[in-house]
């Protein structure tokens, strides 16, 4: 419940650098101990809220960033033991402020102070007593203000801290009154006050230095040996007035720090020694950095003197994979890694240069990889509230970024910001959809669905008579590995290709929500719009090669992948398309050639298509470009390019180059669903598809997910000729297991060990199983019953079909029936920790056997489609 606010908000009169605001006050007297006690709190700017001296809660960069003009969110805090504990004598609670997001520098543009001339501080303190009096402390004209000892905050730039003006009594009663002056209300509508629904950004953990080394210009450089987002903390003591200098980079180049991809961020921390013992932590900013050059240190600079703190928010994780393949493994180290330090309140491109902003493109195609890996629930249900403000103000258009700080900056000459853009404005309709299929929250997919009708709308008013998108600015397949640095647009894709295909993505997506949602008259209009869409696509951009194929305009590898998998062709002309997709990413030697819009997708239309190890073949290639080519440079991050940094070891020249950006990671979705095997059959894994898909030289793999539900986890290996599995089926759901070669079968809940022929190495397995597919072999199940399925055949002798019969889990071999005795000696997989369960939401949703996909959205009475449709 909102609180009834009494508060002004409050800003320094003489102070115009982090100010430090107080308020003295006592408790009142003779209405017994008190009972309950919850600070409110939020700023134009950062806050840092203090009660009698010590820091209240453990989050920072708090409030973090929102669409100020319309939310500003403030967090609750309980302080009812602080205050207890403080008894009836004077206290004092204190706002220590930074810039932040609202008064710092945002973007390339160099402005600063978008929402606000002045850093500024609401605070309300509730005290509840045990008679059921209440006494209520905000911030007022009351307050005093004082300055800090940090002399600069920016998040680009860094932090200067004075150690010798820092007064560690300044929020508690010892302190006195010299320097203290006063503050003014600052005009505010108390009605933008949110509350913040998404997790705290917290510090998460220490990583310490790895190496200390003179460079060959004679600078100091540490290697924290991970690329991470956060700051340096140290300990230190020299002589007062010296000053220690930070440099933080992603990377080296040259054996020096390559400081030149920040761009104009100078990613810069001071410190002021005191004369005395300085504890150095810069909470106003932070940097995305594996490496930092140290200036000004007294004596010799050891390892052990830096710690680097890792910050962002507070996301649970709930998705693991692992595999034989340790290359991949780092690669889904780096997927994981790139999340953490993008996800720093507001989903953002990259947490390095002067941007840092909330890319509508990279989360529309990161989304389902974001969900599997992490409880993301409420972070992104927060910032979809954000692009549904910035929507609602801007005639139905979606911007580029949320929240949207490219308005207050003077429009790029060649990128015009005046009307939707495929892709990047189509995360409306698709990240809502993957997180109801994640989460099955219907209620988050209800608060979600007018950004995206209205958006979906909105791009059917730009179509040409045709049904075609192919009008405009639009970014289409940005950062094609073929295109020059200095021109990320020029991909090899037609933009009206990409952008059609996207906008019968949408279209198809938004029929699907307005259904769950019993929204029959909007779910046909998007129905029809989407099959009208789909009729243009094939009329202009699909046709016949003249020997019975099919070709897509511009040939290339993303214009078949979205073909296929946003569902535009007919079985045929799929099939067509996926064999020529099929060559062309052998013609390139397996190496990648798409970009933003086309890698999420080309291994599953390679999949879908037949062209299983195609896919394989494609994710394991180490030449570059390639997904683990930057693995093997020993990248801990995803990069932004292909080529972020070139094999001669020296960066990219483009301007635009990031060592951390999690959108090429998307193909995480495909290794989760199709390696590991784990995917939604139903939203929020009421029903689960377990169907790993063994290729590529992988001989084991295994994937664990906290579903709503409860844990699900597949482990399998190759064995002497099979395809053992264990499976587990959390309470309350079900699983239909797809195996190469097998029938399907359904599993309950619990756990569940399986073995069928291994498929054989090379052999592209269809996505479904043939009438001629033999029953999997159950060699235990803790559901108390199993199947069986025939011996396996000779070399070369075709599989007979067995019907499913079923035995106790613990009996002997039945007659026909191979039991559970049959594979007593199967090798022992990897073992995984147990997951705790989740609280099980309902589900509205029914379902039949199917395969998730990109090319089939479905309604409420089908099976749901992967994460990301």
């Amino acid at each position: 419940m909102s609180p009834t606010w009494q508060a002004s908000m409050i800003a320094a009169d003489e102070v115009p650098q982090a100010p430090l605001l107080r308020r003295r006050f006592t408790l009142h007297a003779g209405h017994g101990p008190v009972r309950a006690a919850h600070l409110h709190v939020t700023a134009k700017g950062l806050v840092e809220p203090h009660l009698d001296g010590a820091p209240v809660g453990e989050e920072v960069l708090s409030p973090g960033w929102s669409s100020y003009e319309w939310r500003l969110r403030y967090r609750t805090h309980d302080v009812t033991a602080a205050l207890a504990a403080g008894g009836s004598g004077e206290h004092v609670l204190g706002l220590a402020l930074g810039s932040g997001w609202s008064h710092g520098r945002l973007a390339w543009s160099g402005r600063s102070a978008l929402y606000g001339a002045e850093i500024a501080a609401l605070a309300q303190l509730e005290v509840d007593f045990a008679d059921g009096h209440r006494q209520v402390v905000v911030t007022d004209e009351t307050w005093r203000a004082h300055p800090s000892a940090v002399l600069a905050d920016a998040l680009y730039d860094g932090q200067s801290i004075d150690a010798r003006l820092l007064d560690p009594a300044w929020a508690t009663a010892a302190s006195g009154e010299d320097g203290w002056s006063a503050v003014h209300a600052v005009d505010f509508d108390t009605s933008v006050l949110t509350e913040h629904i998404g997790p705290p950004v917290r510090r998460q953990e220490v990583v310490g230095a790895q190496r200390v080394w003179t460079s060959p210009s004679g600078r100091t450089l540490v290697d924290f040996g991970q690329n991470l987002v956060g700051w340096l903390r140290f300990t230190v003591t020299g002589e007062a007035g010296r000053t220690i200098t930070i440099r933080h980079a992603e990377v080296l180049e040259h054996g020096e720090l390559g400081t030149r991809p920040l761009r104009s961020a100078k990613a810069t921390d001071t410190l002021v020694l005191s004369g005395g013992r300085d504890v150095f932590e810069p909470t106003f900013t932070f940097h995305g950095f594996r490496y930092a050059e140290v200036d000004g240190w007294p004596g010799d600079l050891r390892p052990e003197d830096l710690q680097a703190v890792v910050v962002h928010s507070d996301l649970t994780r709930t998705g693991t994979f692992e595999c034989s393949d340790e290359d991949l493994n780092q690669l889904h180290r780096n997927v994981v890694w790139s999340t953490r330090g993008n996800f720093v309140d507001v989903p953002t491109d990259c947490p390095q240069r002067d941007e840092r902003l909330g890319w509508t493109g990279d989360l529309a195609v990161f989304a389902p990889t974001a969900a599997y890996l992490f409880d993301v629930s409420a972070f992104l249900r927060d910032w979809l509230r954000d692009l549904d403000a910035e929507q609602a103000h801007n005639d139905g258009i979606v911007p580029w970024v949320v929240p949207d700080v490219l308005k207050f900056s003077p429009p790029h000459p060649q990128m015009a910001r005046t009307e939707a853009t495929s892709f990047w404005s189509d995360v409306a309709a698709w990240l809502p959809w993957t997180l109801y299929q994640a989460y099955g929250d219907r209620e988050a997919l209800a608060e979600a669905y007018p950004a995206a009708a209205a958006h979906v709308r909105r791009v059917a008013s730009l179509l040409s008579p045709a049904g075609l998108w192919d009008t405009g600015f639009q970014f289409a397949d940005w950062l094609d590995p073929d295109a020059p640095p200095d021109d990320p647009a020029a991909a090899k894709a037609d933009k009206g290709v990409v952008s059609t295909a996207a906008a019968h993505r949408s279209a198809r997506t938004a029929a699907d929500m307005a259904r769950v949602l019993g929204r029959e008259d909007d779910a046909a209009e998007f129905e029809a719009l989407a099959e009208r869409v789909r009729e243009g696509f094939v009329a202009h951009y699909v046709q016949d090669d003249g020997s019975g194929g099919t070709t897509v305009t511009s040939d290339c590898a993303t214009a078949y992948a979205l073909a296929i998998e946003f569902g535009l062709l007919d079985e045929q002309q799929r099939r067509s398309a996926g064999q020529r997709l099929a060559e062309l990413v052998a013609k390139a030697g397996h190496r990648i050639s798409t970009g933003f819009a086309g890698t999420p997708y080309v291994t599953d239309a390679l999949t879908s298509t037949g062209h299983l190890e195609d896919a394989y073949r494609l994710l394991t290639e180490r030449g570059c470009p390639s997904w683990l080519y930057p693995v093997t440079t020993g990248a801990t991050t995803v990069w932004e390019r292909w080529d972020s940094m070139l094999p001669d070891g020296t960066i990219n020249p483009g301007q635009m180059t990031s060592f951390n950006h999690y959108a090429l990671g998307a193909v995480a979705d495909w290794v989760h669903r199709t390696v590991a095997g784990i995917s939604a059959l139903e939203p929020g894994y009421a029903r689960t598809l377990i169907a790993p898909r063994p290729g590529g030289g992988i001989s084991w793999a295994r994937g664990e997910l906290r579903t709503p539900h409860g844990p699900v986890s597949v482990h399998w290996q190759l064995h002497e000729g099979q395809l053992v599995v264990e499976a587990t089926v959390p309470d309350g759901t079900s699983a239909l297991l797809r195996l190469p070669g097998a029938e399907d079968a359904e599993l309950a809940p619990g756990s569940h060990r399986v073995s069928v022929p291994a498929p054989p190495a090379g052999r592209a397995t269809t996505s479904s199983a043939s009438s001629e597919s033999a029953a999997p072999r159950v060699i235990s199940s803790a559901t108390g019953t199993a199947l069986c399925c025939p011996p396996s055949p000779a070399s070369g002798a075709a599989m007979p079909a067995v019907p499913h019969c079923t035995i106790p889990s613990t009996a002997d071999p039945v007659p026909g029936c191979c039991g559970t005795a049959a594979l007593a000696s199967a090798p022992a997989l990897p073992s995984t920790r147990p997951i705790a369960t989740m609280r099980a939401k309902k589900q509205t949703s029914a379902s039949t056997s199917g395969v998730p996909s990109h090319s089939a959205p479905t309604s409420i009475a089908s099976p749901a489609p992967r994460a990301s449709t």
